[in-house]
C-alpha cells in the first residue's frame, strides 16, 4: 500500500483568512486548513470539511485549497461573510487584531460529513471547529480524532472534548516545567491515548500514560510563526499513521515546522 493511500486525513472545523494590513496580504489558514494543506504536503491525501462565506474570501479560500490539492467537496458555501483575522507581523512574530467569525457560527455537521470524515483514516479539528459537541458520532464509527486545544487550557471545549479525543495536542510557552507535565498527566488520565505540548522554541513534550517524551526544535531562518503548530501536528500524525515511534513522530512534526517557519504567512 502507498503511503498515499494509508494517509488520508479528514480535516473539520474553523477556517479563517488572515489578513496583514501592514502588508496589503491576504492568506488562507485556520488550524484544520492548515493541517490539511500541510499533510498534502508531506506526500499524503487531506480533505477539508467547513463553510465560507459567498464573498471572495470565500472563494479565496476554496481556490487556494484546490490548488493545494485539498478535496474541498464538503466545503459549503453559506450566506454572508467568511471568517477574518487581522494580524500584523512585528519582527517575525504574529500580533492579532480583531476577529470576526462570520459564517462560521452557524457551522453543524450534517450526517453525510460526518460519513465522510470517518472514510478517512483519522479526524483533525480544534478547539474553534465547532465540532465538539458531535466528536462522540466520530468515535462511534471507530475513527481516531485529532484535536488542537492550543494554549486555551481552561476553555470549555476542553471538557466537552478531551474524552472522546484520541491525540490531544496542547501549547505552551512556559516550556518544560513541573505544571505542564502535570497537565498532561491530569488530560491523559480524561481519555486520549496521547497528550501532545508544543513548546515554541523549546521544543515538544509528550505523555502516553508511562512515560515523558522531549524533542527540540530544528534551527531554521524564521519569517513567520503563523502555522507553525500546525505544521507540527501534520508532521507528528503522519509519523503516527506511518507506525513510527512517538521521538520519530516529534522529530517529523518539528521538521515540517521549520519548512513553515522559513516564509510569510500560514502557507
Amino acid at each position: 500500500m502507498s503511503e498515499e493511500k494509508l494517509i488520508k486525513i479528514a480535516a473539520v472545523g474553523d477556517n479563517c483568512i488572515d489578513v496583514y494590513q501592514n502588508l496589503n496580504q491576504a492568506f488562507p489558514g485556520g488550524n484544520p486548513v492548515n493541517v490539511a494543506v500541510y499533510s498534502v504536503r508531506l506526500g499524503g491525501s487531506a480533505s477539508y470539511t467547513g463553510v465560507v462565506g459567498e464573498d471572495e474570501y470565500g472563494q479565496l479560500m476554496i481556490k487556494a485549497l484546490k490548488e493545494k490539492g485539498v478535496d474541498t467537496s464538503h466545503v459549503r458555501i453559506l450566506q454572508g461573510k467568511t471568517a477574518v483575522t487581522q494580524v500584523e507581523l512585528v519582527d517575525g512574530e504574529r500580533v492579532f487584531g480583531e476577529y470576526d467569525e462570520g459564517v462560521l457560527a452557524d457551522f453543524k455537521l450534517r450526517k453525510e460529513d460526518i460519513d465522510f470524515l470517518c472514510s478517512h483514516d483519522i479526524v483533525v479539528s480544534g478547539l474553534w471547529g465547532m465540532i465538539e459537541d458531535d466528536l462522540y458520532k466520530i468515535k462511534a464509527k471507530g475513527t481516531p480524532i485529532a484535536f488542537d486545544f492550543a494554549t486555551k487550557f481552561n476553555d470549555p471545549v476542553v471538557a466537552k472534548a478531551i474524552s472522546w479525543v484520541d491525540y490531544a495536542f496542547f501549547a505552551s510557552d512556559d516550556g518544560d516545567t513541573k505544571e505542564n507535565r502535570e497537565f498532561l498527566q491530569k488530560m491523559y488520565n480524561k481519555g486520549p491515548k496521547l497528550v501532545i505540548m508544543t513548546l515554541g522554541e523549546q521544543g515538544s513534550i509528550a505523555y502516553d500514560g508511562k512515560s515523558f517524551y522531549q524533542f527540540g526544535i530544528i534551527s531554521c531562518d524564521v519569517k513567520d510563526t503563523m502555522g507553525a503548530g500546525d505544521s507540527y501536528i501534520a508532521g507528528f500524525l503522519r509519523g503516527l499513521l506511518l507506525g513510527k515511534t512517538i521521538e520519530e513522530c516529534m522529530e517529523a512534526g518539528a521538521e515540517n515546522s521549520s519548512i513553515t517557519l522559513q516564509y510569510t504567512g500560514a502557507w
